[in-house]
């Protein structure tokens, strides 16, 4: 049995298209797709389309990840539409509106795919950890840590989120993130995807590394006008994608709840995190 499972690519058209060829080429049995498939990148709704067509002619299983969660949350009648929360999440907003403002899809993804295996080991797919979307697993994440982010210990825990690869075992289970389909942040810019083999020995895994055309990925930011029309925080997210490593996370701690009180614009906060990376 064969297992292909890919998560976290964010929207890049050019990685899941070049991504799924090497998938195609593997012949899973089965292909699973660990969440964020929308938001933090140029083609949403060209890759939600996609998703949903496996779904349908080739019964992929998808699970909500974290960003899904915030464009849900811009649907909703009480969300900003002005002031410095908007603002903040014009890049979600600019999702929401490349999805036709229809979020049925992203809300009927569930939390968890789980499946028995061949011997009645259970293989689950979470986005980040059980202890939440948000919640992940990291390469110095501690055995202690991992084992409640585990939860009931399954044979396979497979996970996304971080965008950081790793295999490692625990107490019998096989624990693989998968890392990124199209935002890797571990220094290497190639998407990767994890491909699960069962054999009556149990379960092995091996993160792919699939090298695909950069440039392209950058032009849909401006062919789309993602990187224009949604905010300077895209600007962070390309950096993002050129370099293989997280620039939003350091931002948030440093600015966004002075951006949310409304005490520095988004452009002077992604200006001075600029500066003081480049610094």
């Amino acid at each position: 049995m064969k297992v292909a499972v890919l998560a976290d690519n964010h929207a890049n058209w050019v990685a899941l298209q070049a991504v799924y060829e090497d998938i195609r080429s593997w012949k899973p049995d089965l292909v699973l797709v660990g969440g964020d498939v929308v938001n933090r990148g140029p083609r949403p709704a060209e890759c939600l389309q996609f998703i949903q067509e496996k779904q349908r002619q080739e019964n992929w299983g998808v699970v909500r990840g974290n960003h899904e969660d915030y464009v849900i949350l811009v649907s909703r009648p009480d969300a900003p539409h002005q002031g410095p929360a908007f603002d903040v999440h014009l890049p979600v907003f600019w999702t929401y509106q490349r999805l036709g403002c229809d979020v049925s899809a992203l809300e009927a993804m569930p939390l968890q795919y789980s499946f028995s295996d061949p011997s009645g080991g259970e293989f689950r797919l979470v986005h980040a950890s059980m202890l939440g979307s948000r919640d992940g697993i990291y390469p110095e994440t501690t055995d202690r840590e991992l084992a409640k982010k585990i939860g009931p210990p399954p044979a396979v825990f497979c996970v996304g989120h971080t965008h950081r690869p790793l295999i490692r075992r625990l107490n019998g289970t096989l624990v693989v993130n998968v890392g990124s389909a199209g935002l890797p942040f571990d220094l290497d810019t190639r998407p990767s995807y994890a491909r699960f083999t069962w054999t009556r020995s149990g379960w092995t895994a091996e993160i792919v590394r699939v090298d695909y055309d950069l440039r392209r990925a950058e032009q849909d930011f401006y062919d789309t006008g993602y990187l224009e029309q949604a905010g300077p925080l895209v600007e962070l997210v390309l950096i993002e994608l050129r370099d293989g490593r997280s620039q939003l996370f350091n931002w948030a701690i440093r600015y966004q709840d002075l951006a949310l009180q409304g005490k520095i614009s988004m452009r002077a906060a992604v200006d001075r995190f600029l500066q003081y990376e480049n610094s």
